[in-house]
């Protein structure tokens, strides 16, 4: 087991810790975006889509804990390597699938490699940060963001030109691995979890209700984000909205999560990390109410931006909040929390969707504003 001694971390090691949260985000958003054309090759119906996408959250999971493991054995560096390959070799599989099975089980590799990054980059952000001694998660997560961004953009620009939508998963297949080649012995080298031999039952135990309180707050944060990608546009279109203007909901939450990514580090610095947790958690959850309770589309949309600026701030806060739990075993922690992430983005897209068809799509956001209140109690580990 390594001691909670971090090792100072250099430039190199945050720029290459920051490029590997840009391709996670790009990486993603050429896939998602990729899956009208999915559709048109094989021929399969939304519900063949949404059960692929239930597979990658399943497999995200399972690679989450597969980080947990390589950390134990080797590093997150490792798992970093492990992960980029199986989303590089997922993308290019995907993108020449012949058949509907052979696209289902390329996407579902990419999902292995998808939690393998979720859980991993993290680790690598925690490490970086401490050996910075300074915030750096919410610009980490800033650059995941503007991946998403520029992978959407990529898609649409491919898309419009012409040229086939797999032309893009390829492209960023070549990107993830010319930084395995070229940029990957930069990532950190440290490890911060016990090594095999520990990690029998006898071992000493991580603090299971610190790791819960914190996942409350991961959890919360990805069903606001899986509900407003999923329903945003829905909800806006059932209380009026022209179809033109329902993507501005997505777009102002996303607006909202890119700005509050950028501030995080140094709104922390100013007033620290408990009592920006607190303003996140009473901003989304004022953000969710908005939604809910006022039946007008330009008031849902500044709803959703304010829930955008809420959980863009309590992810970095959150992960930074497990890799304090145990510093000594923070890689361990952060693949634990990591799996909230998987069940709030089913909580998000399948709970708010039954809620909808039950109470309508705007009481239905009520459910995010709920598990908001929930997480509360991390404030008080924060403050």
């Amino acid at each position: 087991m390594t001691g909670t001694t971090t090792a100072p971390a250099t430039t190199g090691n945050v720029l290459a810790v920051a490029t590997v949260y840009g391709l996670q985000g790009l990486g993603y958003a050429v896939i998602v975006t990729a899956l009208p054309a999915f559709q048109e090759r094989t021929g399969l119906d939304a519900t063949g889509i949404a059960a692929i996408l239930l597979g990658v959250c399943v497999t995200a999971a399972l690679g989450s804990l597969g980080a947990d493991a390589i950390a134990r054995r080797a590093s997150s560096r490792h798992g970093v390597i492990v992960g980029l390959s199986l989303q590089a070799l997922g993308l290019v599989a995907t993108a020449f699938s012949p058949g509907t099975a052979v696209l289902a089980a390329s996407v579902l590799v990419y999902g292995l490699g998808l939690g393998l990054i979720d859980a991993s980059s993290n680790m690598q952000g925690v490490l970086v940060q401490r050996g910075r001694a300074t915030p750096l998660l919410g610009r980490f997560f800033a650059t995941l963001t503007a991946g998403s961004i520029v992978g959407a953009l990529g898609m649409a620009g491919i898309l419009a030109a012409g040229a086939p939508a797999f032309a893009t998963l390829v492209g960023a297949a070549v990107l993830q691995i010319a930084f395995l080649l070229a940029v990957s012995g930069r990532l950190s080298r440290e490890r911060a979890a016990q090594t095999s031999e520990w990690s029998g039952p006898r071992g000493p135990r991580l603090d299971a209700r610190a790791i819960t309180i914190v996942g409350l707050v991961i959890l919360a944060a990805y069903t606001v984000d899986s509900a407003v990608s999923s329903w945003s546009s829905v909800h806006l279109r059932a209380i009026g909205a022209a179809v033109a203007i329902a993507p501005l909901g997505l777009a102002a939450y996303q607006g909202g999560v890119l700005a509050a990514r950028l501030a995080t580090d140094a709104v922390v610095r100013r007033i620290g990390r408990g009592r920006l947790l607190a303003v996140s958690l009473v901003l989304g959850v004022i953000g969710a109410l908005i939604v809910a309770a006022v039946p007008s589309p330009v008031a849902s949309i500044v709803g959703f931006a304010i829930s955008g600026v809420a959980v863009g701030a309590l992810v970095p806060i959150a992960f930074g909040l497990a890799g304090a739990i145990d510093p000594g075993r923070s890689d361990e922690v952060i693949a634990r929390v990591n799996l909230f992430n998987y069940a709030g983005a089913v909580l998000g897209a399948v709970g708010v969707g039954v809620l909808t068809d039950v109470t309508g799509s705007g009481l239905a956001f009520l459910l995010p504003a709920l598990l908001l209140v929930a997480a509360v109690p991390a404030w008080r580990r924060a403050a």
